[in-house]
């Protein structure tokens, strides 16, 4: 590899499926006090949502979103999936996080992993959501008009987990290839960390040969996507991988950053995406989320699209129509 090849950033996105995507909206944006960064269509299925949730301006690592599918069945978590994200908290954040949870009729339980306290809940389709307090939480990744006090506001992603049958070629996988280093374990849960070690670029794996393979559904998690800064980076990437023999797709352009998929030994859809261009392309930073906004190819198509999709509020004002 040139010398200017380097590890996986950390996490870049994660993407999920859910039901009602008012109902969505409401728990990201009115609970949790992300921002609505991004409000487009699945551009495979454009009579769909792609809702995006982050901070200000949706810097890799804070990316969580959503395809909303109504009529869809809840899927069941097992392994070969993402089966949880954490998000990270300043330290001394989860008493009122408890207490905003309950405000809003959510269930939450305190734990503790790896000296960290956390607050376990899910979200409305059952996707089970962590805020895990921690000294190292970015507060430059605050969403700072989320109606969450800014000393308390959610800082990005920590990590995910990853549940798996198997680890071991997971495993080498994540440290011999993608540069991940093992640096915990509790029990049957191993923490994989880039260099840095910072929320967000941590990932779990657990074992669990029990467990019975997940059920794609409404609640499920599709992929988890990984950070790298460039095109050249990202083509250096597939290379590799290929190389690794892993089905690895062509480079595919998503807008705001380019994406290669490819499923990694025991079964989870990985991606590796581009930090650039970002969201800013096609909007206004203060306006991020405020239209509907559609890639060039489908812009002919607005008015079809938008007759298909059900209406959506935010903060009582119509969301996405021109």
């Amino acid at each position: 590899m040139p010398s200017t090849f380097h590890r996986i950033d950390g996490i870049h996105h994660i993407t999920a499926m859910c039901g009602d995507p008012q109902r969505n909206l409401d728990f990201y944006l009115g609970v949790l006090g992300l921002r609505l960064v991004k409000l487009t269509v699945n551009y495979d299925d454009p009579g769909t949502y792609h809702l995006y949730y982050g901070d200000r301006s949706g810097t890799p690592g804070t990316i969580l979103t959503f395809f909303p599918w109504p009529r869809a069945s809840r899927g069941s978590r097992g392994t070969g999936e993402v089966t949880t994200v954490a998000f990270a908290v300043p330290d001394g954040s989860l008493d009122l996080w408890t207490e905003r949870l309950e405000a809003h009729a959510v269930d939450s339980t305190r734990g503790e992993r790896f000296g960290n306290s956390l607050l376990r809940f899910t979200d409305p389709d059952g996707i089970a959501v962590e805020l895990i307090a921690t000294p190292a939480a970015n507060r430059k990744r605050a969403w700072q008009h989320g109606g969450v006090p800014a000393e308390q506001a959610i800082c990005g992603f920590h990590s995910a987990t990853l549940v798996e049958e198997g680890y071991e070629q997971t495993a080498h996988l994540l440290t011999e290839i993608m540069g991940f280093k093992l640096a915990q374990q509790e029990g049957q849960r191993y923490r994989y960390v880039t260099a840095e070690a910072d929320p967000s670029q941590i990932v779990d794996v657990v074992c669990s040969p029990m467990a019975p393979p997940h059920q794609f559904g409404a609640g499920s998690v599709h992929h988890i996507a990984w950070r790298t800064p460039n095109d050249d980076e990202q083509k250096q990437w597939r290379e590799k991988l290929t190389r690794e023999s892993l089905n690895v797709t062509p480079v595919m352009d998503r807008t705001y950053f380019r994406s290669i998929y490819f499923r990694e030994p025991g079964g989870v859809l990985f991606e590796i995406a581009t930090d650039a261009p970002g969201f800013t392309v096609d909007e206004a930073l203060d306006a991020l989320g405020s239209t509907l906004v559609l890639p060039r190819w489908l812009e002919p198509h607005r008015s079809q699209i938008e007759a298909s999709l059900p209406p959506i509020t935010e903060g009582g004002r119509k969301a996405g129509r021109t």
